[in-house]
């Protein structure tokens, strides 16, 4: 992904200028440099959202991110601004799909049927459940069920990849425990959860597991990685929605562990 128009040391004066001697201009040209920023992470969350949702309209959020990310970019901090303003934008399109009321209430129960039901068979046979288990558990056919993971799709995109804290890059992969929670104590839930995550990632089948490595660690998009595995964007999104549901169905089960220790 390109991201500047301008060299490197241009750029290092553009943000002097505008940190150090508050120049608009200066800051104007950093806003229309790093605009491809929002074309890529509006591309990424588009993936699998449903038609009603303008692809203009994720643009204007992402742009009031990257505004944002301008203004607030510590530069003395000697941090990379490309990694804080993609969170920036990607924390504002996905506020604004919020607040827009986007998902309605029928597919977030739908959601957490499947969450569930991941949840529950999976801790009762230890492995992983097959769909058709799945579709067992919860009366309904194959063909219902893929529909109910494309309709869920749309609810897995702020999902375990978004940041903890607000400008921060710690994700909810990392997620431990309260930060006011005892240090030796915090370290050992932070062997378990991760050691709890490990084991829950080896048990998604191998197509969940390569979705989630090229999503995740190779930072491909949703199509670039149906591209790689030779299928088609919908089975790549319902492979996603899948694994991110079992993996919550872990972090569910960690949870309830610690609130009954």
């Amino acid at each position: 992904m390109t991201v500047q128009k301008v060299t490197k040391t241009q750029t290092e004066d553009l943000w002097k200028l505008w940190k150090e001697a508050g120049d608009k201009e200066a800051r104007k040209e950093l806003i229309e440099n790093y605009l491809p920023l929002v074309d890529y992470v509006s591309s990424r969350l588009a993936i699998g959202l449903p038609k009603n949702v303008s692809r203009d309209d994720l643009s204007s959020y992402g742009i009031m991110g990257l505004i944002d990310a301008v203004e607030k970019f510590e530069l003395e901090r000697g941090l990379q601004f490309e990694t804080y303003a993609s969170w920036r934008i990607r924390g504002a399109i996905i506020d604004g799909l919020r607040q827009g009321d986007w998902v309605p209430r029928s597919v977030r129960e739908k959601a957490k049927k499947v969450e569930d039901a991941y949840q529950k068979l999976e801790q009762q046979y230890m492995r992983t459940v097959s769909d058709a288990e799945i579709c067992e558990y919860l009366d309904i056919s194959e063909k219902e069920f893929q529909a109910m993971l494309q309709d869920i799709a749309v609810t897995t995109i702020c999902s375990l990849e978004d940041p903890i804290r607000e400008e921060e890059s710690e994700t909810r992969l990392s997620l431990l425990v309260d930060d006011k929670a005892v240090s030796p104590e915090r370290k050992v839930n932070e062997i378990y959860l991760k050691d709890a995550l490990a084991k829950a990632i080896l048990r998604l089948t191998d197509k969940e597991r390569t979705v989630v490595s090229l999503l995740y660690y190779e930072d491909l998009s949703l199509s670039e990685i149906a591209e790689v595995m030779s299928l088609s964007p919908s089975r790549i999104s319902q492979l996603h929605s899948k694994a991110i549901l079992r993996l919550k169905g872990v972090l569910g089960r960690y949870k309830s562990q610690l609130m009954h220790d």
